[in-house]
């Protein structure tokens, strides 16, 4: 679950949100499709067994909120939530991740199997913006370079 000031800050953009006369929130509605020529000029929802088609001058779309991970059970360990803890947030009372077979404890983006490597959306706690996972991206090559150094 979020921390409590993550689902306020959330909580209070929504509300913005809903203010603005020119936006629609709907919930449980899936973009099926998008139309345009140069630019985009309107998109088909489905909710339920409903589908409507919708003008449209711009889109955002939020990735990242589900991570994803299922295929890696088993292999890196993954909160309740399916994210990915890495570095500090993986040692816990002082003690390595289980399975950790290195003489130091795991480096900011590392997973729980030693040189693997997590950055952007799918890494526990990550800030879920695009800036960050570029940043967290070329961090991660850094950190792989000092990983296959020791090596």
């Amino acid at each position: 679950m979020a921390p409590a000031w993550r689902r306020r800050c959330r909580a209070n953009l929504i509300k913005q949100i809903e203010t603005i006369d020119n936006i629609t929130v709907r919930t449980g509605t899936q973009v099926t499709e998008a139309h345009g020529d140069d630019h985009l000029q309107s998109i088909c929802l489905r909710e339920g067994d409903r589908t409507d088609s919708v003008k449209a001058g711009s889109m955002f779309v939020f990735i990242g909120a589900a991570p994803r991970t299922d295929w890696l059970d088993g292999f890196v360990r993954r909160d309740a939530r399916g994210f990915i803890p890495t570095g500090p947030d993986l040692v816990v009372d002082g003690q390595r991740p289980p399975g950790w077979t290195l003489d130091r404890d795991p480096y900011h983006l590392e997973a729980s199997v030693p040189g693997v490597f997590v950055a952007g959306d799918v890494r526990a706690d990550s800030v879920k913006r695009v800036a960050s996972a570029v940043g967290e991206g070329a961090m991660a090559v850094t950190l792989v370079h000092r990983y296959l150094a020791e090596q």
